[in-house]
């Protein structure tokens, strides 16, 4: 009898012989994919009450969801759990993953209302739920205007999503001592990703294009529900110790915003092919990361003509010949080569971070390769 995508992650701990990290990783997302599953299967019968609408939008969400992904978050849970003496094999373990798998439905909540905002087309490849909707509504002949009702019916599905993480969440049934622990560190990280999101809004209204705004934005938009808070509610579920929670989230914030770098420059210099968005979207979009936010620090210092380019131009329907433009004068202004060295700088930090810490030499094993996967990443 094959083992079951469960057995394999929860038998996968410190006593078991040490496996390679892509084999680690298989079994991790198979079981984060397994739960999701067998969540909205539970929501079915509630779903179907609510009639073919309901059930067409829930659908799509699910599709969504279980399209693909790394299960970054679930796994940087997974991992520090495990890490502060989390028992795989333990009574507890599944309701320990079923609540790491549930962080996936708060990351679809963020990434469906994320491409609202930016007006994304297209996410992994595919349109995204706004524009499924659109198209939808279009082919159908319905009446009113079609990007309206595809953008409303995203909102509502994105709130779906984020309420239906805490329904994965009260469906796991922690132990009490241990839920007590995980809330609050939950609900801070809710918060913090709604704040960072409202941050990123406003700085892409001009309002302040500076470094130091682009790296708050990454700090809570980004680091903190993408590998700090994940460690530190996979410490508060197995009970960690306040130094090993504040070394899990010095690791976690540093690596989480050296992540966001990495995808600053992918979102200017990325493969569409490779990444599934189209190329030089954060131009169009005019986001204000640090990457952007760089150059127009050396532009303003150096070169008044690049500063003026740059703010002409960001946030408008560039062509491919005027990204292609736009990405020389960036590099020629050195931000490619500043955001490189302070990937370079925070990675290294964070990798000092988690050598020094109390938790299991298997888990330092998986999150400094999590660590460089993330920070090196191509998409």
């Amino acid at each position: 009898m094959r083992e079951s995508p469960w057995e394999v992650v929860l038998s996968a701990g410190p006593g078991t012989p040490t496996r390679p990290a892509s084999t680690d990783t298989t079994a991790l997302v198979t079981a984060v994919e397994s739960a999701l599953g067998e969540f909205f299967a539970t929501r079915r019968e509630l779903v179907d009450e609510l009639g073919p609408v309901f059930v067409t939008s829930v659908a799509a969400l699910q599709e969504f969801v279980l399209r693909g992904g790394k299960r970054t978050r679930p796994a940087f849970a997974w991992t520090g759990w495990l890490g502060a003496g989390g028992d795989p094999n333990g009574p507890e373990a599944a309701a320990v993953l079923q609540a790491c798998a549930a962080l996936e439905l708060v990351q679809a909540c963020a990434l469906v209302h994320d491409d609202i905002i930016d007006s994304s087309r297209t996410r992994r490849g595919f349109p995204t739920v706004h524009v499924d909707f659109e198209h939808r509504h279009r082919d159908r002949g319905w009446s009113g205007d079609a990007g309206h009702f595809g953008k409303s019916v995203a909102i509502l599905i994105g709130d779906l999503a984020l309420a239906w993480a805490d329904d994965m969440v009260a469906a796991a049934r922690l132990d009490p001592a241990a839920y007590i622990r995980f809330a609050p560190v939950w609900a801070a990280m809710r918060t913090e990703v709604m704040g960072g999101q409202l941050l990123d809004v406003h700085g892409e209204a001009g309002a302040d294009d500076s470094v130091e705004a682009a790296l708050r934005i990454n700090r809570y938009k980004t680091a903190a529900y993408t590998i700090e808070r994940p460690l530190h509610l996979g410490a508060a579920l197995a009970g960690a110790d306040p130094e090993l929670i504040a070394a899990y989230r010095e690791f976690g914030t540093d690596i989480g915003i050296a992540f966001q770098l990495r995808d600053d420059l992918l979102g200017v210099f990325g493969d569409p092919a490779v990444t599934g968005k189209p190329s030089g979207d954060d131009l169009r979009e005019g986001k204000r990361t640090v990457l952007i936010a760089e150059a127009l620090r050396r532009a303003d210092a150096t070169d008044p003509t690049a500063a003026r380019l740059l703010r002409g131009c960001l946030g408008t329907d560039l062509t491919a010949d005027e990204v292609t433009g736009l990405r020389a004068v960036i590099t020629d202004l050195g931000a490619v080569g500043e955001v490189e060295r302070r990937i370079a700088d925070l990675t290294d930090r964070g990798l000092t971070a988690l050598a020094g810490c109390s938790a299991t030499t298997e888990a330092k094993r998986r999150l400094h390769a999590m660590a460089v996967a993330a920070t090196k990443r191509v998409a």
